[in-house]
This record gives structure tokens, C-alpha cells and sequence, in this order.
């Protein structure tokens, strides 16, 4: 039997708990996370084959590991109020370079890892500067950072290289075995599932930047700042240096990439990563950040880019293989997210208005 202070003192936590409304981040972040677990089993139930075995769910992680860590930093930009379409051409910049790099007689993988934490960082520092102090519109000057990696990608090697160095090779041919999940083959043998070095990185990244916006102080001025600049402002918050911040972790994020990428397919090339821009934005969008700041989580970035890549197994299940059909289902996920947050914030901020007329 309870006590009744105790039945009391708990009755009213939960009642403070329940009249407190949930914030945008959180509710958008529940929303995303239960349409992936909902999109995943139904695919189960009515698709079945792959998707029933446990390792193509895991090489959601394995084939776009690369693609979550842009993602965390577009989320990070655009929570700020910005965006950065120069990942994908930074992606190809890098593999090449550490390709060309790691095939020279000085070639070494410590040495490839260091050339591309220095280019992302170098061109975060660089768009960083020039949208946060010189107030250009961020669109612009990363339009003209895409354009740059992509020329100086063709610059470093007109041509695909293929990594042959032995000591990335290694690396690269790494396994990460999971104990108790896997499938059986035709054959009847037992193949355990596998997981890429690069996903331990990718979710890693995933923890801090989430940690980061969470815990920080400059996490909290990110969300001030995204959500009304003249407010945080008058805060007396840093703006400026925010949103340089936030382009100079987007670039490192995108060196990251890069080299996660290159672990991945284990060659460069000037097509490297084509559009990966954009799915990043969409994934960021699809788990919830705003295109007007404010508003997101990396965690939520983290289940849309499975969700975004899970609705192109469904539609090559379907039988559905030319590429403009995986292209018209993310347009049409894509719009259907941007409604469904338009349409759930707006009620929400109706409802509150009410409630403060009748307060």
C-alpha cells in the first residue's frame, strides 16, 4: 500500500508533467521516430524478403553512414536559421584528394585522415566567415562552395582512382560482427550481420552533436538564434559567432564524410556523393528541423535519412527500379513532411493563443 502523501506528492508531478505542453523539437523528433518504425514494419509485413533479414537493416547504416553525418551538419546549420549545399561537392573533394594522397610514395592513412579534417575545416572556417561576418546569404555562398569542390575535384584527378594502399585497405575491409543477429543462406550457413567502421563513426558523431545542442551553451544560443536572431539579440548572444560556429561544424562534418565515404566505396570520383546535398536536407526536414530555424534534433535527422532511404528499398521492391521513381517518392515524402509540420505547428500555435486569451 502507498502512502497517501506519497500517492499525493507523485500525483502531482505527473499532473505538472501533463500540463506542460511538449516542444516543437521533441514532438516533431515522436513523430518521425514512430513513422520509420511503422513505414519499416509494414514494409515487413507486406514486402517481406529483405526486409525480413537483419542485415539489410543494418546496411542502411553501412551504405549511408556518410549521408547521416552531413545530415547532422546541415541540422546543425539550419537550426541556426542558415543553410550549406556544399557537402555533397565536399564529399567528392575529399575522396579524391585522400585517394590521390594515399596512392603517392608519402601516403599514409594518419596522414589522409588529417588532409580531410583540414579541407572540411578549411572550408568551414571559409563560409562560416563570409555568411556569419560579412552577411552574405548563406544560399549564395554555398552555392559557390559546391561549385569550387566540384571544379577542384576534376583539378586533382581528372580521372576515378581506386585506393590500393594496403594500410586502408585494411581499415576499409574492417567487420564489425554483431553475436546473435544475423540470417541463414541458401546453403543453410549461419551469416552473421556486419557492420562498416564508418557507422561507428557516423553514430558517434550523432551522440556529441546531439550532446552539443542538448547540454551547451552554444547549443542553447543555436536554437535562440534560429528562432528570432533580433531576440537573441537582445539576449545578449553572440549571433554572429553562432552561425560562424555553425558553418565551421558543418564543414568538419563534411571532411568526415568525405573520408567515411571513401571507407565505404574505397575510390574517388568527380560523381562522388551527386545530390547527396539534397537528400541531406531532406533528411534533416523528413526528422523534423525547420527550414526557418529553431526547430530540430540530429536525432530525428538520424531516422529521417532511414526513413528517406528505406522508402527506396520500398519502391525497388515494388518493382519500381528506374532512378525518377525513387526521385518522385522523395519529393512526394518530402512535401508530405513540410505539410504535416506546417499543418502541427500552426494548430499548435493556434491553441496556445487561445489558451493565453483564457488565462
Amino acid at each position: 500500500m502507498v502512502p497517501k502523501e506519497t500517492r499525493t506528492l507523485f500525483s502531482g508531478i505527473f499532473k505538472k508533467n501533463q500540463g506542460e505542453p511538449i516542444s516543437n523539437t521533441a514532438l516533431l523528433l515522436t513523430i518521425t521516430i514512430s513513422s520509420f518504425v511503422i513505414m519499416y514494419l509494414l514494409a515487413m509485413a507486406i514486402w517481406g524478403g529483405g526486409f525480413l533479414n537483419p542485415q539489410q537493416f543494418f546496411d542502411l547504416f553501412n551504405n549511408n553512414a556518410y549521408l547521416i553525418v552531413i545530415s547532422c551538419g546541415l541540422t546543425v546549420v539550419m537550426i541556426g536559421g542558415g543553410i550549406d549545399i556544399s557537402v555533397g561537392g565536399m564529399i567528392a573533394l575529399v575522396s579524391m584528394t585522400c585517394v590521390v594522397f594515399l596512392e603517392s610514395t608519402s601516403g599514409t592513412v594518419l596522414g589522409s585522415i588529417t588532409l580531410a579534417l583540414g579541407m572540411g575545416l578549411v572550408m568551414g572556417l571559409t563560409q562560416g566567415f563570409l555568411v556569419a561576418y560579412l552577411k552574405i546569404q548563406p544560399f549564395i555562398v554555398t552555392l559557390g562552395g559546391m561549385f569550387f569542390a566540384k571544379g577542384m575535384t576534376t583539378i586533382v584527378s581528372g580521372i576515378p582512382r581506386t585506393a590500393t594502399n594496403e594500410a586502408f585497405l585494411a581499415i576499409k575491409n574492417f567487420r564489425i560482427v554483431i553475436p546473435g543477429i544475423g540470417s541463414y543462406g541458401k546453403a543453410g550457413n549461419y551469416i552473421p550481420v556486419r557492420i562498416e567502421s564508418g557507422v561507428l563513426i557516423a553514430l558517434g558523431i550523432v551522440f556529441i552533436i546531439w550532446a552539443v545542442c542538448k547540454w551547451t551553451r552554444f547549443g542553447r544560443n543555436l536554437y535562440a538564434v534560429g528562432g528570432n536572431s533580433q531576440s537573441a539579440l537582445l539576449l545578449g548572444i553572440n549571433v554572429t559567432r553562432t552561425r560562424f560556429f555553425s558553418y565551421v561544424i558543418s564543414g568538419l562534418l563534411a571532411g568526415i564524410a568525405g573520408y567515411i565515404y571513401l571507407l565505404h566505396s574505397g575510390a574517388g570520383n568527380a560523381s562522388n556523393a551527386t545530390s547527396a546535398e539534397i537528400q541531406a536536407i531532406a533528411s534533416s526536414i523528413i526528422g523534423g528541423t525547420l527550414l526557418t530555424g529553431g526547430v530540430g534534433s540530429v536525432i530525428g535527422t538520424l531516422f529521417g535519412t532511414l526513413s528517406l532511404k528505406t522508402i527506396s528499398n520500398i519502391v525497388i521492391a515494388s518493382g519500381l527500379r528506374e532512378p525518377y521513381w525513387q526521385s518522385i517518392t522523395t519529393g512526394l515524402m518530402l512535401c508530405f513532411f513540410i505539410l504535416l509540420q506546417s499543418v502541427i505547428l500552426r494548430f499548435r500555435k493556434k491553441n496556445g493563443a487561445r489558451s493565453c486569451k483564457k488565462t
